[in-house]
């Protein structure tokens, strides 16, 4: 008997959210389980063929954290298929889609019936910050803030189209965190957090156009990382009066755009002209996070 996870993909930062809002989407990271005599994984989607299949690779390896954690030594051996439609290493969350997969798949072999709070709490100690994890665990955009202990809010988001952009480039989380300030002035610490004061007030009261606008502002990341990106003034500005603004998804490079349906129809086709380059797909965000399919 084969059973399944599925796990969505995540955007994060949100603009001045940095580390700390996310929102899940309409991508997923997709296990198929079988038990066997040994571990192994495979993968079935031409991306992730890289990966190891054996137990090295991160989602057992967050499986068998997790267990110990809970004093358990010894996992059933699985045969996992693993499928994604979720871009590696482009800003959708696909490193935290796998650990929250493993996180889940010890929950399920061990019944270690964990909250969603347990599971969220133990994913944000690996990553280090919840942006990514939160939103992949409970589904919705959730807004959290971790120092030894977890704070966080889910807020459900509805109506709402995530025209997503992906370069035919990757940009690592550890070369997009460099080029960052190590510092701020007073001044501008709290210009910076008012700007994502007013944001988090936004996406409660769903005002896309005032969200949108808080984009332009942030000064944690998005006007250091977009000089990795060719393209993204140049596409901010095509955009401008067509969409409610646009954002590098986590440490990008891919930038999304928060449109109405009625945006996206009328000007999609003329968008995929004038940058036929970028890979482009209209997501919505989904409220449920992972969850089980058994047989």
């Amino acid at each position: 008997m084969s059973w399944k996870i599925k796990v969505p993909a995540t955007t994060a930062n949100i603009g001045a959210g940095f580390d700390s809002i996310g929102i899940a989407l309409n991508l997923y990271l997709t296990l198929t389980i079988e038990e066997s005599n040994e571990w192994e994984f495979i993968p079935k989607s031409d991306h992730l063929k890289s990966l190891p299949r054996d137990q090295s690779n991160i989602i057992y390896q967050m499986a068998k954290k997790t267990a110990e954690r809970h004093q358990i030594s010894d996992l059933p051996a699985c045969h996992v298929e693993l499928e994604s439609d979720i871009p590696l290493a482009r800003g959708l969350g696909s490193s935290a889609t796998a650990i929250v997969a493993g996180i889940e798949l010890a929950n399920q072999l061990a019944d270690l019936k964990l909250s969603s709070e347990e599971k969220v709490l133990l994913a944000t100690e690996v990553e280090g910050h919840p942006d990514n994890v939160a939103p992949a665990v409970m589904g919705g955009c959730v807004v959290g803030h971790f120092d030894q202990t977890l704070d966080m809010i889910q807020i459900p988001i509805d109506n709402l189209v995530f025209v997503t952009m992906i370069p035919d480039f990757e940009l690592k989380t550890r070369e997009a965190r460099s080029i960052l300030p190590q510092q701020f002035t007073h001044g501008e610490s709290v210009k910076a957090s008012s700007v994502a004061n007013v944001s988090v007030a936004a996406i409660c009261q769903q005002n896309w156009s005032l969200l949108g606008k808080m984009f332009k502002k942030d000064s944690f990341h998005q006007p250091y990382r977009k000089t990795l990106i060719p393209y993204y003034d140049e596409i901010e500005e095509k955009l401008a009066n067509q969409v409610y603004g646009i954002y590098l998804s986590g440490a990008g490079p891919t930038m999304i755009a928060l449109a109405s349906q009625k945006q996206v129809n009328q000007y999609l086709q003329q968008w995929e002209e004038n940058f036929p380059d970028l890979k482009w797909l209209t997501l919505e965000a989904v409220n449920q996070g992972a969850f089980i399919i058994k047989n």
